[in-house]
């Protein structure tokens, strides 16, 4: 395949920053094919496109994790070497949202409404369900229960299809690119129409703005669901290529139960920040 001739495990460890690239490649391509292809469901068209491209690396990327549960006998030492997949997979999801935003703040509104209408729609009903008079505490647990949520479609996913969390992580980095780049382009017309296009460092500092208010708990917590999606999916070839009962099965599950449980801790750490730490910054 030409998509898996462009990226594999080994050189993604070694150069994961590559893979900011490729994810705005992957997501830039589908972003326009869908559009070309199947305008009117464009929206999600998009995900699946970003998804099918991902799936070979993701394949590759949890055989390979897999094989090193069984090689590498200590917890500490395999948890390292997990740390470099996740690595490079959230610098491919960085990619994403980078690639989707910045074409949402450049590209006309038009074609703008038409290939994020489902991610608007969404982010909607997430803000209509903590404005009013909703508490810190009572945003907090709506916040983090919907992010567990996602959290165990995404070991669901990996388990049953594989490479299946990629298109939940997919699908979220569309939703979060959306919401930067309404940001960012809402601030844009409000400064334009005050001050004109001379004042560059306004722009920018707009840019900055709308990056970090989601950066700051939103890099926790996509880590979290990749870790989820880890473990899903090395469980999920475990079952294919191991006995159950076996001490090699059993260490893989090990490992993977502790993934899970410092995806969980990640959410929750991301929910405090979002909640609690981000409305103070921005």
């Amino acid at each position: 395949m030409v998509l898996e001739s462009l990226i594999n495990p080994l050189k993604a460890e070694k150069k994961p920053w590559e893979l900011l690239l490729i994810g705005f490649l992957y997501a830039t391509a589908a972003l326009f094919l869908s559009n070309w292809i199947f305008r009117e469901y464009a929206s999600l068209i998009m995900v699946f496109l970003t998804a099918m491209a991902s799936i070979p690396l993701i394949y590759n990327t949890l055989r390979f994790e897999e094989m090193k549960d069984k090689v590498i006998s200590t917890e500490t030492r395999r948890l390292k070497e997990h740390s470099k997949a996740l690595s490079f997979l959230v610098f491919l999801f960085i990619g994403f949202v980078l690639a989707l935003a910045f074409w949402y703040v450049i590209l006309p509104s038009g074609f703008i409404q038409n290939s994020f209408q489902t991610q608007t729609q969404t982010i909607k009903t997430i803000n209509s369900r903590i404005t009013g008079d909703a508490t810190g505490i009572k945003t907090f647990s709506i916040i983090l229960l919907n992010n567990i949520k996602v959290l165990i479609f995404c070991i669901l996913f990996s388990f049953i299809y594989g490479a299946g969390a990629i298109f939940i992580l997919s699908w979220n980095a569309s939703v979060i690119a959306a919401a930067i780049g309404n940001f960012i382009r809402l601030n844009f017309e409000n400064v334009a129409a005050k001050a004109g296009f001379v004042k560059l460092a306004s722009y920018l500092h707009i840019i900055s703005l709308g990056l970090l208010r989601y950066a700051v708990h939103g890099i926790p917590e996509i880590a979290a669901y990749f870790i989820a999606g880890l473990a899903g999916g090395i469980i999920s070839v475990a079952v294919i290529k191991e006995k159950f009962g076996t001490k090699k099965f059993e260490k893989i599950i090990l490992d993977s139960s502790d993934l899970i449980l410092i995806s969980v801790l990640l959410l929750v750490i991301a929910a405090l920040i979002e909640v609690y730490i981000t409305p103070l910054l921005f």
